[in-house]
């Protein structure tokens, strides 16, 4: 039996295909697709339907298995690009924030994008900085660390333990930076010519230490020192992260699914959520993300909104938020959206909430709830639906989150009911 590679959609039908057991399970452990099991009566093959996780994985004997988005690869990286960093996609909210080439895949894509951003961090040279270094040496250098001098030789010299702040580039931003070409190398999917600047760029990062699989990413600060490091910083922390899901079935070693994929619930949610939140900083406004409530008195039933939209001083709820990366029912409604919007608009005093979907068929509709009061109006309190459709361009898109967040400012006119 002839075990090959297999292609999967986005929310699409379940696919038969021929797979090993020791793969299957693996597939099936790491939560990586909506559902992975053996076939029925077919020997040999495993039923695998894909979720909201894309992206491509290789799993155990090699077979490579790839997860296409529905939503088109360039637009997929700006919706990245602009989770990473808002402040600059804000000011050019053209498509290409991540430049992803010609590349229409995710993986060669994003290799394309890590290594132009790689490489434009490192334009200028390798950067250095100063890292406290403990040693044994044979000559006294920086201060001496007595307590271990004592404990380990007795008093005795040499050699000496000292301690000093040595100039290097074995730092926090190299690391990273090796760490994510070096994963990028271990992905199935990257193109030849890709694969051969990524080894270049690791080259010039050979004075910084590799990063042990699993180990925590090392941390760092943003500042004038490495601003110009800083986007490829955080594309490369994406890809780290978006890799190597691993299974521990019982009883034995993890197995290893080395591959990278984004979530696309939440990147939507990131997305949505961030966009936003520039948006109200325009109207003077403070809005936090997931931030954390109770809805009953006594503390018990905790509720998190995506986004909660306040006074500038953070006092005063203004309006509250949530992102739904849904496809639309056939009436265009889910009401359990509806009842957990409405909880968080009664537990923050407000007359109105607000979902924001990844599709629709309308651009907005709203719904007023049956006996509650919530303005001075008298009226109900409203929940509006809201559709982003990303199949537009990355300006139209960015306008469409500018007219949502006019809503609860007043600046938006109502939609007639």
């Amino acid at each position: 039996m002839t075990v090959g590679d297999v292609t999967l959609h986005e929310y699409g039908p379940a696919v038969s295909t021929p797979m090993s057991v020791e793969a299957g399970l693996a597939l099936a452990g790491s939560g990586i697709l909506q559902s992975a099991a053996p076939a029925p009566g077919k020997e040999g093959h495993w039923v695998l339907r894909a979720g909201s996780r894309v992206g491509a994985v290789r799993l155990p004997g090699g077979q490579v298995v790839r997860i296409m988005p529905k939503t088109p690869v360039r637009r997929l990286f700006f919706l990245l690009g602009f989770s990473l960093d808002p402040a600059r996609a804000w000011r050019d909210s053209r498509e290409g924030t991540i430049d992803t080439g010609e590349h229409d895949d995710i993986v060669p894509a994003l290799a394309h994008a890590v290594e132009r951003q790689i490489d434009a961090a490192l334009r200028r040279g390798v950067l250095q900085g100063y890292r406290e270094v403990e040693e044994s040496a044979l000559v006294v250098r920086g201060r001496l660390r007595e307590a271990e001098q004592i404990r380990r030789h007795f008093g005795r010299t040499p050699p000496v333990e000292i301690a000093y702040d040595a100039y290097t580039a074995d730092t926090a931003e190299n690391r990273i930076l090796r760490a994510a070409a070096e994963r990028l190398l271990r992905l199935p999917g990257v193109p030849g010519p890709v694969r051969q600047r990524l080894a270049h760029q690791r080259v010039r990062l050979t004075d910084a230490r590799s990063l042990i699989r699993g180990q925590e990413l090392p941390r760092w600060q943003p500042s004038r020192l490495n601003s110009r490091y800083q986007p490829a910083l955080r594309l490369a922390e994406a890809v780290l992260r978006g890799t190597s899901p691993e299974h521990w079935p019982a009883g034995g070693e993890p197995l290893s699914v080395d591959g990278f994929l984004l979530d696309m619930n939440k990147l939507f949610e990131d997305f949505v959520t961030v966009a936003l939140r520039e948006a109200f900083r325009e109207y003077g406004l403070t809005a936090y993300l997931q931030d954390s409530h109770h809805l009953d008195t006594a503390g018990l039933v905790r509720i998190r909104p995506d986004l909660v939209v306040r006074t500038g001083d953070g006092r005063t709820p203004l309006a509250v938020i949530d992102a739904k990366y849904k496809v639309e029912k056939a009436d265009g409604l889910h009401n359990a959206d509806l009842y957990q919007a409405l909880a968080y608009a009664t537990v923050l005093g407000l007359n109105e909430a607000h979902l924001v979907y990844a599709a629709g068929r309308q651009p907005e509709r709203f719904h007023e709830v049956r006996g509650t009061t919530a303005g001075q109006d008298g009226r109900g309190v409203r929940l509006y639906q809201h559709t982003l459709d990303l199949s537009r361009e990355p300006g139209q898109i960015l306008s469409a989150l500018r007219e949502i967040s006019g809503r609860p400012t007043g600046t938006t006119p109502d939609p007639r009911s």
